[in-house]
């Protein structure tokens, strides 16, 4: 299991995270992010290339 963390106070709600891990991460009707906490190794990929892709780096993966 692989834990994650969005630094709340430095995320923008852009949403590029969610193209590159959908499961994990998805914009709310008011369009805020919203993630799942823990997720199965076989989303380490795609948590990783949202961690890249984040404009402003707030996305964390914790181990």
């Amino acid at each position: 299991m692989i834990k994650i963390d969005v630094d709340m106070s430095k995320c923008q709600h852009y949403g590029q995270c969610v193209f590159e891990a959908p499961n994990i991460f998805k914009l709310n009707d008011d369009d805020k992010l919203e993630f799942v906490a823990t997720a199965d190794d076989s989303e380490r990929a795609n948590v990783e290339a949202a961690i890249d892709v984040c404009p402003m780096q707030a996305i964390f993966m914790v181990e």
